[in-house]
């Protein structure tokens, strides 16, 4: 906001105008200028870098994250900002991994933010990180999972939202209480095959499950990767196939998601599926496979059937989604990336209102909050590799159109089924 001086200008017409009266007012001018200020654009405003795959293969989910971290800072801004000033995103485009290392670079060094949050996929923040941590600015990971971002060492580098290692607790958690039960065999006893794009994230997550199944007495029996791109899985679901296992793992993103569920239904793998994250809880995940989709397990950040008791703010998240965007979410990736902007804007306001690397950390720190005070269910604890330790995933399932919460109980709406082999 620019503040606009208006000086008088003086006409002397005559000689009755003094000279005297003319100093004075020259005097009281010059005084007025030296005290207003030009502009208060810098003071007013809190710029943030936002850093998400908004073009691209993995827009779809990087554009629902987006819109969660906006719905935050439209909210935060509207209940006064940060300290009273005004949070202002500078939007980044992660299309890919260069882009993410050039648009860190671009942000800390042309946009002059202190502060960078984003960005969903594991790849993007691994590279984005890194660029920031070496300048020591901090960075607030949001959506990814991927174990290393967190597990570096980066003292700048943090995360809101759960791990890898979690979602794969949260997997081998839930074949132990409930599938080996259902399918009437001991936990021993259970076969699991995983297959999984060869990103950071696919390879974070089968590397996460390998080591916790096993630690459990599960048997992985095989390993399939597979490259997001491919336009044929059949490869992988006949290996799958010779493999028998009892439960299948996938770890997709959008597309791969849909091609590996029509492709098994086409050649009748009909095991219990699970899958890991976004690309089996998107909306267009369900209406691509029809009924296909019916019993279709996934643990994903929390979704929106689930027990609202256990997530404080979800109903009005979700007016606020409706009302901005005109649509119901994609995913429960926006509600996470709100719950996780919110955080930041929180730690901000309690460093003072500045990006000092030490002040942040102070203040990241210090947040205790209690799990189920949030609109997505989870607490905030930070450990001293930044990772918050109070963030959960839960296990939905797929019913005909809608993604129900089934595990853990006290998030659930409903109990698991074991899909159909129709």
């Amino acid at each position: 906001m620019t503040t606009l001086i208006f000086i008088p200008v003086l006409f002397v017409v005559g000689r009755e105008f003094s000279m005297k009266k003319l100093l004075l007012v020259t005097l009281a001018l010059a005084l007025v200028m030296s005290l207003a200020p030009v502009s208060f654009a810098a003071e007013e405003e809190i710029v943030i870098g936002a850093l998400y795959p908004r073009s691209g293969s993995l827009s779809l989910l990087g554009e629902e994250s987006w819109r969660g971290a906006e719905i935050a800072r439209i909210v935060r801004n509207q209940k006064g900002g940060i300290n009273g000033k005004k949070i202002v995103f500078a939007n980044a485009d992660g299309s890919d991994v260069a882009a993410a290392r050039s648009e860190a670079e671009r942000l800390i060094e042309q946009k002059k933010v202190g502060l960078i949050l984003g960005s969903y996929s594991s790849s993007r923040s691994m590279a984005a990180t890194e660029v920031a941590a070496r300048k020591n600015l901090p960075y607030f990971e949001l959506g990814a999972i991927a174990n290393a971002i967190t597990e570096r060492g980066y003292p700048t580098v943090y995360r809101t939202n759960s791990t890898a290692a979690g979602f794969s607790q949260g997997q081998v958690d839930f074949i132990i209480d409930y599938l080996a039960p259902a399918l009437g065999k001991k936990p021993k006893d259970i076969k699991v095959s995983v297959a999984h794009e060869d990103s950071d994230y696919g390879t974070s997550v089968a590397d996460s499950f390998k080591k916790l199944a096993a630690k459990a007495g599960l048997q992985v029996i095989s390993v399939e990767p597979y490259t997001a791109t491919s336009s044929d899985l059949s490869p992988v679901i006949f290996r799958l196939k010779k493999a028998d296992p009892d439960v299948i793992v996938a770890v997709s993103y959008a597309q791969d998601a849909i091609l590996l569920g029509r492709q098994a239904a086409e050649y009748k793998l009909q095991k219990p599926f699970i899958g890991t994250g976004g690309g089996h809880s998107l909306q267009s995940f369900q209406k691509a496979l029809g009924d296909k989709a019916n019993g279709v397990f996934n643990i994903d950040f929390t979704q929106y059937e689930v027990n609202t008791k256990f997530t404080p703010g979800l109903k009005e998240f979700l007016e606020l989604y409706r009302k901005t965007y005109k649509e119901e979410p994609r995913s429960g990736h926006s509600l996470t990336n709100f719950m996780g902007a919110n955080v930041v804007f929180d730690i901000v306001e309690k460093a003072g209102g500045k990006f000092d690397p030490d002040k942040i950390r102070a203040a990241a720190m210090a947040v205790d909050i209690p799990l189920g005070k949030t609109a997505n269910g989870w607490g905030v604890k930070f450990n001293d590799k930044g990772q918050n330790t109070r963030a959960s995933a839960f296990v939905t399932q797929w019913r005909d159109g809608k993604l129900l919460t089934v595990f853990p109980k006290g998030a659930a709406v409903t109990e698991p089924v074991l899909p159909s082999k129709k």
